[in-house]
């Protein structure tokens, strides 16, 4: 039994382990020099860092049974803080508890003067889907949603509230219910209860994919770029390399983990009606800023996040050193700063010194006087985060739908059901057991 991944990132990566663990023969085709899509790590400053993703989200089992099952296990460490601000009105001030910024403590929320909390509106949850802006702004008026639910879901998925779907980017609001402000408080004290809900690795979560690679029956091929896909009498054939010297391999299989545009052009003749869907998703941009410095003074705390309606360039900055103890002891001070939000065209076309110039500014804005750093980098993340807007889960019911008629292929990644660690795990091993249940395996 042989199986063709298209994309070496967490979820390729993921669907290549299970379907090597149950027997398969597995070849990941990756068309570019490296693994891990978001995940990385490089030196900066004579550090070893994370430059993509740097943590897990542990109250999800998937990306921890993975680093378990891979011989991670005893790496594995939870942030030293999570106290978190948000950077408004010209301040740093105290996240107060929220479930995915719906306050959870209004005593809290009124003392950090982040938001004005609007009379709250006991109204029914919509039966559609709607916008996360509608949603909230309905409910608990415009502030709580710009200041406090708008930097939590650019952090994670770059985009605006106006657009993105309620449903598939914030189900935890949804869930709710009707008086948001009492399941919120409900929900956040039976979460507190529920342990750690970050995790990491030391040395980085960027060692994941070449511990998830190693795993036997798995074969990486990589600046291997998959140019087309052609169903056979017995399953697969998978068209690879430049156009001028094209290779044909035969699978009995493939699993597409590549991003939307990517799987979109190479489903287009097979499954047309997936490849409409999926090219119907946008992305955005961004690029995570590391920054070293061998003598700072930042205050206590894992970082902030900022809200689009004050201006600044950075959308947030986490203090690495303070966050996780393997980078605290290095005796210097890491800080990483996010930017780029859904709709920034131009943001990328700027210069690594300008980008990190305009970055630090904001930091010192920020923070106060800080020295110069001693090293910084400047990764960019072009295409990087699916934009999940309104309509988004219907157009995955339509994916999964055309799919069912090409037995023998299967989708997974970031662009369908969650863009978290976890959950493009699941999306991965999800893609794999189908194959499996399916009887591909027995082929």
């Amino acid at each position: 039994m042989r199986v063709a991944v298209v994309g070496g990132g967490m979820a390729g990566l993921a669907a290549a382990h299970e379907l090597a663990s149950s027997g398969a023969e597995v070849v990941v085709l990756e068309g570019a020099d490296r693994l891990g899509g978001k995940l990385r790590l490089e030196q900066v400053g004579g550090l070893t860092l994370d430059v993509g993703a740097e943590s897990i989200l542990a109250r999800r089992p998937e990306g921890i049974d993975l680093i378990r099952a891979v011989g991670l296990g005893d790496k594995m460490v939870h942030p030293q803080t999570t106290t978190a601000a948000i950077w408004t009105h010209g301040a740093l001030r105290p996240m107060p508890p929220t479930v995915m910024g719906i306050p959870a403590d209004p005593t809290a929320l009124a003392a950090s003067g982040i938001a004005e909390l609007a009379d709250p509106r006991i109204l029914p949850v919509p039966t559609e889907d709607v916008s996360v802006a509608e949603f909230v702004t309905e409910r608990l008026g415009r502030d709580v949603l710009d200041r406090l639910v708008e930097p939590l879901l650019g952090g994670v998925y770059a985009g605006l509230t106006d657009h993105l779907s309620l449903r598939a980017t914030t189900p935890q609001i949804a869930a709710l219910g009707e008086d948001l402000l009492t399941a919120a408080a409900a929900a956040r004290a039976a979460a507190t209860a529920s342990g750690p809900v970050f995790a990491g690795l030391v040395g980085g979560v960027g060692q994941l994919p070449a511990a998830v690679a190693s795993t036997p029956g798995i074969e990486v091929r990589l600046d291997s770029t998959v140019r087309a896909l052609a169903r056979t009498s017995d399953g697969w054939r998978v068209s690879v390399g430049p156009t001028t010297d094209v290779e044909v391999i035969d699978v009995d299989a493939v699993v597409v983990a590549a991003p939307a545009p990517a799987a979109a052009r190479l489903l287009a003749e097979e499954v047309p009606e997936a490849a409409f869907a999926l090219a119907a998703i946008d992305y955005a941009s961004m690029a995570i800023i590391t920054f070293v410095f061998d003598d700072a003074v930042v205050p206590e705390g894992s970082g902030f996040l900022v809200p689009p309606v004050d201006g600044t360039f950075i959308k947030a900055a986490t203090v690495a050193s303070n966050k996780w103890g393997w980078v605290g002891e290095s005796g210097r001070t890491v800080i990483r700063t996010s930017v780029g939000r859904a709709g920034e065209t131009t943001l990328l076309q700027h210069d690594d010194a300008d980008l990190a110039g305009r970055a630090l500014t904001d930091l010192r804005r920020a923070y106060g006087t800080l020295p110069d750093p001693t090293d910084r980098l400047v990764r960019r993340w072009g295409g990087g985060l699916p934009q999940y807007d309104v309509g988004h889960l219907d157009r995955v019911e339509t994916i999964d739908r055309a799919l069912a008629a090409a037995p023998g292929l299967e989708v997974c990644g970031a662009a369908y059901r969650g863009v978290g660690i976890p959950a493009v795990i699941a999306s991965g091993r999800a893609a794999a057991r189908r194959l499996i249940a399916a009887g591909t395996m027995d082929a």
